[in-house]
């Protein structure tokens, strides 16, 4: 029981997740503000955020629920902390891995937007849920071709759905980018990510220029330390899913402990460039996109995998 606990809280739980998301936040900010001729914030700029939010008033809309109200965001900060215990784990140790826990990563990461929907009804605000309900259509958006993409390699590896094996097969056949199949649901999966983590062009749930924080604007104090604590964590956690299901994890030996870390940054870095580079785009131009040509691509994805079985 301790063991579990230690796992949960600790290591790969909560508190490396929370550490490590604040370091990537920090290099997206960074990074950011380098792009646009600005200094930036300094290293622990996340952590005095994250701190000052915990030390602020917690203020409970009169038209809202209460209760869902403060209980959504505990929600989403749960489930992300599942998943990376679950991928790390898996990484550490496959052989402790189980069946479908997979698919189970699967459905928790959806659980982050899931909370984000449920906290902007409960709060009463006409703006938050407004964005509430663009959250809701676009998790109805990139899911079916972010599930499509993940399970390409899961066809490719001749239906393991077990992190550990899969992680496994990988390491003995090499890593799925080295088929068609594994470069197009990967570019899928990573198109897919950035509209589930709402960054720019796919912010659209929060969209400051039109309404403000969208589900978030009613929240302040520690429920909204709790929202910018799991959108950190997740920053860190959705990248290493890819990496685990396209690009073989990482191998706890040597300089493959760097390589490892190093395609984790690659997956940042883009994140970073595709958030620079674009302008945010409308909710039914999101909706067609991911409805349309994303899912299309991916649907060739998975035909090409069973060909090349």
């Amino acid at each position: 029981m301790l063991k579990l606990l230690f796992y949960f809280l600790i290591f790969p739980g909560f508190l490396f997740t929370a550490l490590v998301g604040m370091l990537a936040s920090w290099v997206d900010r960074k990074v950011t503000a380098r792009v646009q001729w600005r200094v930036g914030p300094p290293l622990l700029q996340p952590l005095y955020d994250f701190v000052k939010l915990l030390g602020k008033e917690t203020i409970v809309p009169e038209a809202g629920a209460k209760f869902t109200f403060l209980l959504s965001p505990l929600f989403g900060l749960a489930a992300v902390t599942i998943v990376s215990t679950l991928l790390w784990l898996a990484t550490i140790s496959p052989g402790v891995s189980f069946v479908g826990d997979l698919i189970v990563v699967i459905y928790l990461l959806a659980i982050p937007s899931i909370s984000a929907i449920l906290g902007g009804f409960a709060s009463g605000n006409p703006l938050a849920s407004l964005g509430a309900s663009r959250e809701m259509k676009m998790v109805l958006a990139y899911e079916l071709p972010f599930i499509l993409a993940i399970f390409t390699p899961v066809i490719r590896a001749h239906g393991i759905i077990k992190l550990g094996d899969l992680l496994q097969y990988q390491w003995s056949n090499g890593i799925f980018l080295n088929s068609w199949s594994g470069v197009i649901a990967f570019i899928v999966a990573i198109i897919s990510m950035q509209a589930k983590l709402t960054l720019v062009p796919f912010d659209i749930p929060e969209a400051e220029t039109e309404i403000i924080a969208g589900p978030y604007i009613e929240y302040s104090g520690i429920p909204l330390a709790i929202y910018k604590l799991t959108r950190w964590m997740m920053l860190f956690v959705v990248p290493i899913f890819i990496v685990i299901a396209f690009m073989g994890g990482i191998i706890f030996e040597g300089w493959h402990i760097l390589w490892g870390i190093l395609k984790y940054i690659l997956l940042l870095v883009i994140i970073i460039l595709v958030k620079n580079t674009n302008p945010r785009i409308r909710i039914d131009q999101a909706i067609r996109f991911f409805w349309g040509p994303m899912t299309i691509l991916a649907a060739m994805g998975v035909v090409l995998a069973f060909l090349e079985i």
